[in-house]
This record gives structure tokens, sequence and C-alpha cells, in this order.
């Protein structure tokens, strides 16, 4: 299945996509693509349904974030050996783990914000993998067993912000609408082999990332297991996997973008997302 939240922002409604790749409205069914809906019996009971009886939803509405109510945005950094490599940072030795604010989160065609003064805004396409079930001190040959399905994610870093301003990474990963999930979920099911996907990134055009996810130092199973060790895993939760070469980081010289600019990204079978890239509104009211 292939599920997706649509709408204005914070008032996003449930729905899926067909075999017909048209959006049906699953408002009647479940109130979000959240929690319990991730879990295994709540998959089955959408699996269940007779799709031509769902409302169709026309026109063509804004996606948001394909997994509404996250709690925890965990990140691998470094997962891929020539993303470290490119970064002068050493091959890690187990996966590198940090935090994204969940205020991040935001839509696959919204507008990445650039924040005032920020100079070195990368790009990093990653697989995203959502929490169905929820478990700690889980064992590699479990770790799949918790896992609803896969989508798209736009690691947005600031890398001043995450390497020259002291302390942790998370600052420079945190910033709104540093983190793009979706187009859609694609359950567990549809995606029979994580690590056999192609991940590519161009911006304005010009190929930047090109990558696979047999690439991985530590695999999806190894990094679902490897996180629940130190925090327990919840419905909901999505782990970004890390990032292949062709960062702005990481080229020499380094490029960096700026408001203005078109980012198209996308992993075969998980869909594309595509943002523009827009000065920050200092007015917002969150």
């Amino acid at each position: 299945m292939k599920l997706v939240r649509y709408g204005a922002p914070g008032a996003e409604k449930p729905g899926l996509i067909d075999a017909d790749g048209a959006l049906r409205d699953l408002s009647a069914q479940v109130d979000d693509i959240a929690g319990a809906v991730l879990s295994p019996a709540g998959l089955a009971r959408l699996q269940a349904l007779p799709l031509g009886s769902l409302p169709l939803v026309r026109g063509e509405p804004r996606l948001g974030p394909c997994v509404g109510r996250v709690g925890k945005l965990i990140c691998v950094g470094l997962n891929y050996r020539d993303h470290a490599e490119e970064s002068g940072m050493a091959i890690p030795t187990e996966p590198v783990l940090f935090l994204k604010a969940t205020s991040a989160i935001s839509g696959p065609f919204d507008a990445i914000e650039i924040p005032p003064g920020a100079e070195k805004v990368d790009w990093e396409v990653e697989l995203g993998v959502v929490i169905g079930q929820g478990g700690r001190y889980l064992s590699r040959e479990r770790a799949l067993q918790h896992v609803a399905g896969y989508c798209v994610v736009n690691d947005v870093s600031e890398r001043a912000y995450q390497l020259e301003r002291g302390g942790q990474w998370d600052k420079g990963k945190s910033c709104d609408s540093f983190a793009p999930l979706g187009p859609w979920l694609v359950t567990r099911d549809d995606v029979p082999d994580a690590q056999n996907l192609a991940l590519w990134l161009d911006v304005d055009g010009q190929t930047c990332q090109r990558g696979h996810t047999r690439h991985m130092i530590f695999d999806v199973p190894t990094v679902v297991a490897y996180v629940s060790q130190f925090m327990s895993l919840q419905p909901g939760d999505v782990i970004a996997t890390g990032t292949p070469p062709g960062v702005g980081f990481g080229q020499r010289p380094p490029r960096y973008l700026r408001a203005g600019q078109t980012l198209r990204l996308g992993i075969s079978g998980l869909g594309e997302q595509i943002q523009n890239t827009v000065s920050a509104n200092l007015d917002f009211q969150a």
C-alpha cells in the first residue's frame, strides 16, 4: 500500500494511492496515518478494505508528511562509506545516531526555508524507515517485524550550525522544513528488499547524488535493532538511515543551497520529492 496524508498543514487527512494512481480518502476509516494504524493489525485492516468503495479525492491537494504524530525522528550519520570519505570523517564502527526535532518535519513538496544568516544549507536524500510496532532491545532477526514501511526523507542540514557552532549535530539538522517526508509511506510488504533501492537527488537539474542502499555500512535490520538498544521504538517513529555521496559539503569547492533553487529527489519504488528553496519568513507564528 501507498499511504498518504493530504490537505493543509496541520489539518492533513489520511488517504491511500490506489492501483491506478488515484488518491482515495481514508477519513471514515482512520483518523490519521499514525500510531496504532501503523501496527500489523492496523495495516491488515486497511489492506482488507474494498478500495473501490473509498471516496476519490478530486484535484491535486497538497501532500503532507506521510506519517502523522511522529514521536521521534532518529537519524544515522555516515552510513555510506563513500559519504564518510567525502566528508573527511572516519568510517564508523557502529551506527552514529542523532535526532532531528519533529518540528522540522514538512511535506514532500513544501518549500525548504533558508534560515536567517545561514550560508551552508545542504541536501541529503535518505531512506526512511517507519516503525509500526513498538519495542526495545530487539534482535536483528526480529527487527523488520517492527517496521511498517518506508519513505523518502530529505535530511536537510545547515553545516555551519552542525559542525562549527559547538556541540551536537542536532541544531544543524532541526530548522523548520529540514525534514520533508514522503510523498507516501510504502508498506513493508511492497518493498521486498530495502537493500535493493536506488537513491538520487538533483539540484536545479544537475545530478548531485546517485546511490544505492546496498552500499549502506549498516543495513536496515541492523539499524533498527541498534537504535532499540538505546531508546524504545514506538509506532510512528521514523529512522533516516543515512545518505550516499554527492552532498554539497563533500564537493570541491563545497556547494550550498540559496533561495530560488529547486531540488528533485527520490528512491526507486518510494516516489519523488520536489522542493523550492525560499528565505525563511521572520514573521512566522508557530
